[in-house]
């Protein structure tokens, strides 16, 4: 669990401000607003439909915006195309994973440079030894193509993939959608672990129990709108929020 420290004093690495969006006529977003600081991990906690898929879009770019802002670095990136995103070091595990399922582990791996070119081959070498460390099953894999691999694993390489474009925020859209509950257990302790070992993480999510129990903060979206937003241990034991997202009574 990470929530033993304290990033509140950090400075804010990514900030989105009052984003409305829309999908033709239909309005997604009514001024979404959420913040997320250096070392933190943050999750953005709703139902499906609420909108946080549609979040993560207008964040890394792949949504315009019909008004209100992206900052990160205390810059204005509302504008910015999406791959210039890449390249600044906001980068996204999306959502059903999207692996290529011709190629192998170790080209999946890869391809996660691709926006981002180490300057040396020692630092690419490095990097590519602790994604493979942090995820010992893709180790274990590293030859196999990904169409063959489980849900788990495919989860565990879209997620290693991103850490290849050394993100200085990582976003991860649905970790644990389709997952057996052993496999979604494992994940969120890896992306615990790999947010305290130092990546800012901003997490997409529906399963409560896990994405509250290993967050610093969460905020809560529902039809559009962030209805709540606090401590995540705190949030975990509102009776609310323990009622509507994890049946209890």
């Amino acid at each position: 669990m990470t929530n033993s420290s304290d990033a509140s004093e950090a400075p804010v690495l990514l900030e989105v401000r009052d984003i409305v969006v829309h999908y033709g006529r239909i309005r997604a977003l009514h001024g979404v607003s959420l913040q997320v600081r250096q070392g933190e991990l943050v999750t953005l906690l709703g139902s499906n439909g609420a909108g946080k898929t549609t979040t993560m879009r207008a964040i890394s770019g792949l949504r315009p915006l019909t008004s209100g802002s992206v900052w990160f670095e205390g810059k204005d990136i509302s504008r910015m195309k999406a791959h210039r995103r890449v390249a600044e070091g906001l980068i996204q595990a999306p959502e059903g994973r999207g692996v290529f399922p011709g190629m192998t582990v170790t080209e999946n791996l890869e391809m996660g440079c691709f926006g981002r070119p180490f300057e040396s081959r020692a630092e690419h070498k490095e990097r590519f030894e602790w994604v493979l460390e942090t995820f010992p099953r893709l180790a274990e894999r590293k030859n196999q193509v990904g169409g063959t691999l489980s849900g788990g694993e495919q989860q565990m390489l879209a997620i290693g993939r991103a850490l290849m474009a050394r993100p200085r925020v990582l976003l991860l859209d649905e970790p644990s959608m389709g997952l057996a509950p052993m496999v979604i257990s494992q994940i969120f302790g890896i992306i615990a672990d790999i947010n305290a070992q130092g990546t800012t993480v901003l997490l997409v999510e529906q399963n409560a129990q896990q994405a509250l129990t290993r967050s610093h903060r969460a905020y809560i979206l529902e039809t559009g709108e962030i209805t709540r937003h606090g401590k995540a241990r705190e949030l975990l034991q509102d009776d609310s929020i323990r009622a509507a997202y994890l049946g209890v009574a």
